[in-house]
């Protein structure tokens, strides 16, 4: 008895029972693009008098930020380490990036020193002699200047601090500071010095200094005796404060100081209203896009096919399920990556129907049961060369990328090793007991596989020659390459502020507003440059150079006053050094993308197969970044993801068409080469149409119900599909048997290896 059916049978049962447990008590953690709040990225300067490496200075800087924000009661924040100089802070429903960044980004140098008098202007300082400390001067908080010897303590001194509110004597909120270990004698000294001057006299005060700003300097109560000092190490910073204010001051000091000064290189503000329709419309999309392929699966392949969508479904949730055990962050991209694999899911199993009706076809299988059989053993090197092609683009994503577009990959990399289990595995185990049914057996007709389909016989009726005349398919292909290049030429690249730093700020107003207009209002407030475009009805998009949050705030209220009301939905802000970063990154991706695509499909298929296979992928990428140049859509980061998931898609189609240009040649050798390709390119389109149609479904309702974010992505990948699946058959094959015949040689490219037949 094979047991082989049954053991499938119980992996699929535990993977699906295992994906339902972890998807009901493990959830799924949501970036910020989907639940709004602040994303703000620091990176640290380390100075010429800093001992530690950058490693240690970023450790310890992040023990620092995490102090800070847990003092600002954010909900569920998170704070990691990108490389050895970067910090990412994620703060869940903070709107308002300036108070936040303000407090992470301030060094807060504490330091007490002791006033040796006043000084006329800023500069007004002796000669310091060799042995002498440096003297200051900083203007108090009456905007008089005071001459301050060097810092006698320092926040490392400090125990604690708290903000209190004197209701007995009236005086408002001050900030408790209490000194520890060698800080309490030295508080004693230096108020003892203090009170040896006169009332009144300025050096009886003692500064306390905040970031190289006074921000008290009491003078020492009569009531402390010349050398005694103020004992017991405790006092109280008094001010001008209100509970803010004072609240913050004791959250710097408790926090500590920063051990290296830190810049904000990248600032993300998401509203969760942009996040809630972000998610309603992937929903919306994932399940329109589902039913219309479930719909066509099944209405193609009939019972096989209504399997299929069960394991489509059982897909679905062990994808849900592996995001939520790996703790992955579940982003805006990585969200439409998850609907897009819903697509890629159907290509496993379209390949295994399809490869089953030839076999059924051929009566070298004259049932359902063996001709499925074998069309999973046949199928299994083009699912398996195909998948690992999309891996490898998955993989650079999460290597070479950051952020969002980070995320996509690793949905997209879980995605399509749920695919594999759920075409191989829970697809085959269903199947396998369908055929066994003894219904089925008398009506074979219902399974969806006893049959030809209407693709191949008319294939097999008219039996075009389409590699009669490689050059010409190789000369249109060409023409189009030169025509996407030219949008690059003439239109340019319109990099998105991830590439050239910069900040975007979008806002939904309350009534639709004229970018003219709104370009004249910003001229007016001090920003000519500021590009102004309108998305849907009420959006409006502001982008520009770096700005600060004052700035920003500017920005927002010359459009508040042009239409009364605009809510910030996203804001993001990118230094000028990091969009330079992210520019040679993505450069590099594209890069290493192609180069590995060429190593993997060499070592698979030789260098004649798999030079055509990436002389195709270039093709590809030329041509979608030549598209999105004539219509004028920016390239940023989400359009790297796409166009890297292209690379991975457009493969796929490649792989498959030369597994088969491979598999027939090892069986005829006298053939020549261009009717082989043929024979192989007639064979695998029907393939190639059910695949194109059932991704075609579910980016389309992703362009049409994914709003603005979500728009240009799926416009990207559906060009891509079109672009790739035509180049695979009308590019890369040409091309393949151009340079054979160039190559003058009679054998047909082999594999490295055997394949079972």
């Amino acid at each position: 008895m094979n047991r082989s059916p049954h053991i499938r049978g119980l992996i699929a049962l535990a993977a699906v029972a295992l994906s339902l447990y972890v998807a009901l008590t493990v959830p799924v953690h949501l970036g910020l693009d989907l639940r709004g709040g602040t994303q703000i990225v620091l990176e640290t300067r380390p100075t010429a008098a800093d001992t530690d490496t950058d490693d240690e200075a970023t450790d310890r800087t992040v023990e620092v930020l995490r102090g800070r924000i847990d003092a600002l009661g954010v909900a569920e924040p998170t704070i990691t380490r990108s490389g050895s100089d970067r910090i990412v802070v994620e703060l869940p429903g903070v709107q308002d990036p300036r108070k936040a960044a303000d407090v992470l980004g301030r060094t807060a140098q504490l330091t007490f020193h002791q006033v040796l008098g006043t000084a006329a202007v800023a500069d007004d300082l002796p000669e310091p002699l060799p042995k002498r400390p440096r003297q200051q001067v900083l203007a108090d908080e009456s905007g008089r200047h005071l001459r301050l010897q060097a810092a006698s303590l320092t926040g490392k001194d400090v125990e604690k601090a708290a903000a209190r509110f004197d209701q007995h004597s009236g005086g408002g909120w001050h900030v408790t500071v209490d000194f520890r270990g060698s800080g309490e004698q030295g508080w004693a000294r230096l108020t003892g010095e203090a009170a040896c001057h006169a009332a009144g006299d300025p050096a009886r005060r003692v500064a306390i200094v905040l970031d190289d700003k006074i921000i008290s300097s009491p003078q020492v109560d009569p009531s402390v005796a010349c050398r005694s000092g103020i004992s017991g190490g405790s006092t109280q910073i008094t001010g001008t404060f209100n509970d803010s204010e004072a609240k913050e001051l004791a959250l710097l000091i408790n926090g500590g100081a920063l051990p290296v000064p830190v810049e904000t290189v990248e600032q993300r503000t998401v509203g969760p209203t942009l996040g809630a329709e972000a998610i309603r419309a992937s929903a919306w999309a994932a399940v329109i896009g589902t039913a219309l392929t479930s719909l066509f699966i099944i209405a193609v392949y009939r019972l096989m096919g209504a399997l299929a969508t069960v394991a489509l479904a059982c897909y679905g949730l062990i994808s849900y399920a592996a995001l939520a055990a790996l703790g992955a962050t579940l982003t805006l991209p990585g969200l439409a990556g998850f609907v897009l694999a819903i697509g890629m899911a159907v290509d496993a199993n379209v390949l295994v129907f399809e490869r089953a009706r030839e076999e059924y076809a051929s009566r070298h299988r004259p049932t359902p049961r063996s001709s499925l059989t074998a069309g999973f053993r046949r199928a299994f090197s083009a699912i398996a060369d195909s998948n690992i092609t999309t891996l490898i683009a998955a993989g650079l994503l999460f290597l070479l990328a950051s952020g969002p577009v980070r995320g996509f990959g690793v949905t997209l990399g879980i995605g399509v090793l749920a695919s594999m289990l759920s075409a191989l595995v829970i697809t085959r185990a269903l199947a396998d007991y369908a055929v066994a049914r003894p219904r089925l057996r008398r009506l074979p007709h219902l399974t969806g596989i006893a049959h030809t389909g209407t693709v191949r016989d008319r294939l097999a009726r008219t039996h075009p020659d389409l590699m009669r005349h490689p050059r010409r398919w190789l000369a249109a292909s060409a023409a189009a390459l030169v025509l996407a290049a030219s949008g690059i030429a003439v239109r340019g690249l319109d990099l998105g502020i991830e590439f050239t730093g910069g900040r975007l700020i979008e806002y939904s107003t309350a009534a639709p507003v004229d970018a003219d207009r709104a370009r004249t209002a910003l001229a007016d407030a001090g920003f000519p440059r500021a590009v102004v475009q309108t998305s849907g009805e009420n959006g409006l998009t502001v982008r520009t150079h770096h700005l600060d949050n004052t700035q920003a705030a500017t920005i927002t209220d010359t459009i508040t006053d042009l239409t009364h009301q605009a809510d910030k939905i996203r804001d993001e802000a990118i230094g000028p050094s990091l969009g330079k970063e992210l520019r040679q990154g993505a450069l590099i991706a594209l890069a290493v993308a192609l180069a590995a695509q060429l190593i993997y499909l060499a070592a698979r298929f030789r260098w004649l197969l798999g030079t055509s296979a990436v002389a195709a992928l270039a093709h590809d990428v030329v041509i979608l970044v030549g598209i999105f140049a004539w219509l004028g859509k920016p390239v940023d980061g989400v359009f790297l993801a796409a166009l890297l998931t292209v690379i991975g898609y457009s493969v796929n189609d490649s792989v498959v068409v030369f597994d088969r240009i491979r598999e027939l040649g090892r069986h005829d050798r006298k053939t020549p080469f261009a009717r082989i390709a043929n024979q192989a390119l007639l064979q695998t389109l029907p393939r190639t149409v059910n695949t194109g149609m059932g991704a075609a479904f579910i980016l389309t309702a992703l362009a049409v119900l994914g709003g603005d974010t979500l728009t240009d992505f799926a416009l990207a990948l559906l060009i891509g599909l079109v672009v790739g699946t035509c180049s695979s058959m009308f590019t890369a094959t040409p091309l393949a048997v151009e340079l054979h015949q160039r190559g003058g040689a009679g054998r047909i490219p082999a594999v490295r290896g055997s394949a079972r037949r």
